[in-house]
C-alpha cells in the first residue's frame, strides 16, 4: 500500500509525521512517501522518501501558493492514500477527493480555538476568522474519506461531522537510551524545549526564576515565536539565568534532558492548551526527569495519578518558584517522580500503542 503524507509548514523531520506515523508505516511495510514544502534536497531516510518543493518566503505566500505547487507534484504520483497535515491544506485534500483520490486530514490542533490566540491576526478579526475557518473546515471535512485526531476533546468535536473519524494520540517513540548521569549529581539545572512565546509561559518562567531560593538555571531549546521575542527576552534581567542552546535535533535533546533535574511545560490556560497532549510533557517523562506543569485538569490526571512532578498555576511565578525550590530541595521525591513518569510512559503513554490503530485506518479503509 502506497501513502503519501503532505506538509506545507512542518519541517522533514517532524515529531508526528516523520518520527512516528512515515517512520512507523516504513517499518511496517507500507510504502511511504512524504511531501514537504522546505526546498531542501530529495532523500530516503529510514525507509521513507523525502520529496520537496520551494519553501515559500512567507507565512502568506505558503498559504496561497504551497497548496498549489503541492497538487502539481501529488498529482505526478499514484497512492492508495493521501494523507494531509496542515488546515491550509484542506483545498488541495478537495481537489485530491474531486479526482477520486482517498485523502485522510490528520488534525493536529483545534484549529478554531487556536485561531482566536494567534498574535499574528487582528484581534477584532479573531472571532470573525475563527468561525469562518470552522464552517469552511467543516464543509471539507464532511467530504474525506477519514480524520484522524490526536486529543479527546478534538475527535468528539469532529466525530459529529465525520464518521470516519479515529484518535491517535501523540505520544513519545520509545527509544533505546545511553546510561544518563546520577540525578542527585546533576547541576541545578532545568530544561524547557519547544516553541518559545508569550502564551507559552516564556516571562512567568523568567519571573520564576528571578525569585527562586536556590541558585538555579534554565536550559532553553526550541524557536522563538515571534522571531522578535527573542531580542525582547535577552534584554530582560532574567536572561541571566537562561542558557540557550538554539533547536536541537532528537539526540542532542536526549543529551539536554540528561543533564537536568526539571522539565517546565507552563503553557497559559487558553481553550486550545487547556484541552491538548503536549508532546514535550510526555518527552520529560521519559527522560525519567520530574515535570512542573500547568494545572489544567487533563495534565493534573496525568502528572497526579502517576505521581510525575507537581502542578501549578502557569500564570503565579511564585507558584513556579516554590515548585522549582521544592523539587531541588528534595532530589530523592524528586527523582522518584521521574522514575515514576518514565515507567508511566513504558507502560502507556507511548508511540507502539497508537501506530497499530493508524495501520488499521488505511486498511479498514483502502478495502
Amino acid at each position: 500500500m502506497k501513502i503519501i503524507h503532505i506538509s506545507s509548514a512542518h519541517n522533514r523531520y517532524d515529531s508526528r509525521i516523520f518520527r512516528k506515523e512515515c517512520r512507523s508505516l516504513a517499518k511496517s511495510g507500507f510504502n511511504v512517501i512524504l511531501i514537504v514544502a522546505d526546498g531542501l534536497p530529495d532523500e530516503v531516510a529510514d525507509g521513507v522518501i523525502i520529496r520537496s518543493i520551494k519553501r515559500a518566503p512567507n507565512r502568506i505566500s505558503r498559504i496561497i501558493y504551497s497548496s498549489h505547487n503541492l497538487f502539481q507534484v501529488v498529482m505526478k504520483i499514484d497512492a492508495d492514500f493521501y494523507h494531509i497535515h496542515d488546515p491550509e491544506l484542506l483545498p488541495l485534500g478537495l481537489r485530491l477527493k474531486h479526482r477520486g483520490k482517498r485523502v485522510v486530514f490528520d488534525s493536529h490542533e483545534d484549529v478554531p480555538r487556536q485561531l482566536l490566540t494567534k498574535p499574528y491576526l487582528p484581534k477584532y478579526l479573531l472571532r470573525f476568522i475563527s468561525f469562518c475557518y470552522s464552517v469552511f473546515e467543516r464543509y471539507a471535512f464532511k467530504r474525506l474519506n477519514c480524520l484522524v485526531t490526536v486529543t479527546e476533546t478534538i475527535y468528539r468535536r469532529l466525530s459529529n461531522v465525520n464518521s470516519n473519524t479515529f484518535l491517535v494520540r501523540n505520544y513519545p517513540v520509545i527509544e533505546a537510551r545511553l546510561a544518563v548521569s546520577d540525578y542527585e549529581k546533576r547541576e541545578l539545572l532545568i530544561a524547557y524545549i519547544g516553541s518559545i512565546s508569550e502564551i507559552r509561559g516564556i516571562w512567568e518562567m523568567l519571573d520564576a526564576l528571578s525569585i527562586v531560593k536556590t541558585n538555579t538555571k534554565l536550559l532553553l531549546a526550541g524557536s522563538w515565536s515571534p522571531p522578535r521575542l527573542l531580542l525582547d527576552v535577552r534584554s530582560s534581567p532574567g536572561w541571566n539565568n537562561i542558557e540557550f542552546r538554539g533547536e536541537l535535533d532528537n539526540a542532542n535533546i536526549n543529551l539536554l534532558l540528561d543533564q537536568v533535574r526539571i522539565g517546565l511545560v507552563l503553557l497559559h490556560p487558553t481553550p486550545s492548551y487547556m484541552d491538548s497532549l503536549p508532546i514535550k510533557l510526555f518527552e520529560y517523562m521519559a527522560a525519567g526527569i520530574p515535570v512542573i506543569a500547568s494545572n489544567f485538569p487533563l495534565w493534573k490526571e496525568i502528572v497526579v495519578t502517576n505521581n510525575c512532578g507537581l502542578c501549578v498555576d502557569p500564570l503565579k511565578p511564585d507558584m513556579i518558584a516554590n515548585a522549582i525550590d521544592w523539587m531541588i530541595a528534595n532530589p530523592s521525591l524528586a527523582e522518584e517522580m521521574g522514575e515514576n513518569g518514565r515507567l508511566a510512559v513504558e507502560k502507556q503513554y507511548n508511540w507502539s500503542s497508537e501506530i497499530g490503530v493508524l495501520e488499521s485506518i488505511y486498511k479498514a479503509i483502502g478495502k
